[in-house]
């Protein structure tokens, strides 16, 4: 019987904060990292690895084979929600493939799904009949309750708290703490500001904030 093959080596797209936290999740899954992509080289403080080099800036997508190793999407969305989606996008349409990643920290219940390139941070809990689209992130400690529905490309950041039955569209930014209530609605693009408690749907395309949250 031949061996199994060796896992096909990472490269994260970014060298930021995110992308930090992502070499903690390849290392505690064991996974190989070749190195980051960013527009200029970061400083040693700020990517302390260097067994998994600065390559290049975006140009350096050139000189990598699809087929040969995998992409991580390193990019936060603070300031630029739809940052995230175009890079994501961008690859794909050049034939690279981006892995679902899961913490082993993370609290995952049976039958969940995962689309491409979904990322679960640490101490995350999601629960029986959710369903994470592409690209989607579900930061530190976020609590996604059942049946939830994460449309793709969207963030929930650290310590959100998303009750049962909750969908979110494309593109949704919900902010650090907040809390949405059983079966809310987030529509695409819409933005939830950090420890705001929703409790009505939110339109596409708003930002509401507040407790109870209202639109700016």
């Amino acid at each position: 019987m031949s061996a199994p093959a060796a896992p096909l080596p990472h490269v994260i797209l970014g060298a930021g904060g995110h992308a930090r936290a992502l070499m903690g999740v390849l290392a505690a899954c064991g996974l190989p990292v070749r190195g980051c992509i960013a527009p200029a080289c970061p400083a040693p403080a700020d990517w302390p690895h260097a067994d998994s080099p600065w390559l290049g800036d975006d140009a350096a997508l050139d000189d990598l084979d699809p087929a040969q190793v995998l992409l991580v999407n390193g990019l936060g969305s603070v300031g630029a929600t739809t940052l995230r989606h175009k890079v994501f996008a961008a690859a794909r349409a050049r034939g690279f493939d981006f892995p679902a990643l899961v913490h082993p920290s993370a609290i995952v219940a049976a039958g969940v799904t995962l689309a491409k390139g979904a990322q679960i941070m640490a101490g995350a809990i999601v629960q029986p009949g959710v369903a994470l689209g592409e690209n989607v992130l579900l930061n530190t400690g976020c609590i996604v309750d059942h049946d939830g529905q994460i449309g793709a490309h969207s963030h929930i950041a650290p310590g959100v708290t998303l009750s049962g039955g909750v969908t979110l569209g494309t593109d949704v930014h919900i902010g650090t703490g907040a809390t949405l209530i059983q079966g809310i609605t987030v529509a695409d693009g819409a933005i939830v500001g950090a420890g705001a408690v929703v409790t009505k749907d939110v339109p596409s395309a708003v930002t509401v904030v507040g407790n109870p949250a209202r639109r700016i």
